[in-house]
């Protein structure tokens, strides 16, 4: 399948599920190109699991169709273990796929090594930590070496510093000439770290695709900024700016002025949420920045700008939870 240029290893087109009287995806379209690593983000009950489901063959379809070359595997949150070895899991998950005998202990060897796993293959699957156990959930469907991969959150659950030894060793094996993957990641920096294409799903449709800098830094919408967190909001004559707090500078000789409102104190310093004429904005700032009820002045710089009247304002704060890291 030819698409955009790329070859296409799977290609949805119009896509629809329903639960009951519910439509969770409306009309998506989307292609997983081989070589190439899509992103998807999106808020908590935006259909992204569902999708997955959809393009894995597990969900039906209302509407729409799938096309897809070659095989599709998919790795769900849920790291569920058979209470054997590593090793034997991971071959155990070769054997479901077909792959005859004599392939699956090196196949299997191959994808523990890759994923920094080769030196726990003898060890209780059961007895893994949590990051461990992540990393053998993922060599199980890196071993089958399918055409598309899916990955739902793979980071979720992890602590911090585990998180961030997975995300590092995902960047370095996901992208494959011969494969299309597509990863549901919770955050902005998870993305940036393994994305070539970005999409954004939010009320079950695709409001926003591209290359990261494109979409996490000039989001088309509104609600993708939002949830982007571009949660900061101010008219400036028939425009309004959203802005992230760290684009949001205390400043003598700003052009905008505000009264702070609340005063947060965070690691490095001091979150001040700041009320303006007409808007609102968040910015970091060092722990000496005026207190609550302080007139100052500001400047932002960066933030994207829409119409005043454009579609999608007025729609309320996100859920902090679900741009963890974003703000």
């Amino acid at each position: 399948m030819k698409a955009g240029g790329t070859m296409a290893a799977l290609m949805a087109t119009g896509i629809v599920v329903e639960r009951g009287r519910r439509r969770i995806l409306e009309g998506v379209d989307l292609e997983l190109r081989r070589g190439e690593v899509t992103v998807l983000l999106g808020p908590n009950g935006a259909g992204k699991s569902t999708l997955l489901g959809v393009l894995a063959g597990a969900v039906p379809l209302a509407a729409g169709r799938i096309d897809v070359e070659g095989r599709v595997a998919a790795a769900a949150q849920d790291a569920a273990f058979a209470r054997r070895s590593v090793r034997a899991n991971v071959e155990l998950a070769l054997a479901w796929w077909g792959v005859p005998r004599p392939e699956r202990a090196s196949r299997a060897a191959a994808a523990l090594d890759s994923i920094g796993m080769g030196d726990f293959a003898d060890r209780r699957a059961m007895a893994l930590s949590g990051g461990e156990a992540r990393r053998v959930h993922l060599a199980r469907v890196l071993a089958v070496r399918p055409e598309v991969l899916l990955l739902d959150e793979p980071f979720a659950g992890l602590d911090p510093n585990a998180r961030g030894d997975v995300l590092f060793d995902l960047a370095a094996i996901l992208r494959d000439a011969d494969r299309a993957t597509c990863v549901v990641v919770h955050d902005r920096a998870e993305a940036w770290a393994l994305a070539d294409r970005v999409l954004v799903l939010i009320d079950g449709r695709i409001v926003a695709a591209g290359d990261p800098e494109q979409v996490l830094e000039r989001p088309p919408t509104p609600a993708a900024a939002r949830f982007l967190g571009f949660t900061g909001e101010v008219r400036d004559g028939d425009q309004i700016v959203m802005a992230r707090g760290g684009q949001v500078t205390l400043d003598p000789t700003g052009p905008y002025e505000g009264r702070v409102g609340r005063r947060i104190p965070i690691e490095d310093g001091v979150r001040l949420e700041l009320n303006l004429p007409e808007g609102r904005l968040d910015c970091s700032a060092r722990r000496d920045a005026p207190g609550v009820g302080a007139t100052v002045r500001l400047r932002i710089d960066g933030g994207v700008r829409f119409p005043a009247d454009a579609p999608g304002r007025g729609q309320g704060q996100p859920d902090t939870d679900e741009i963890n890291g974003c703000a």
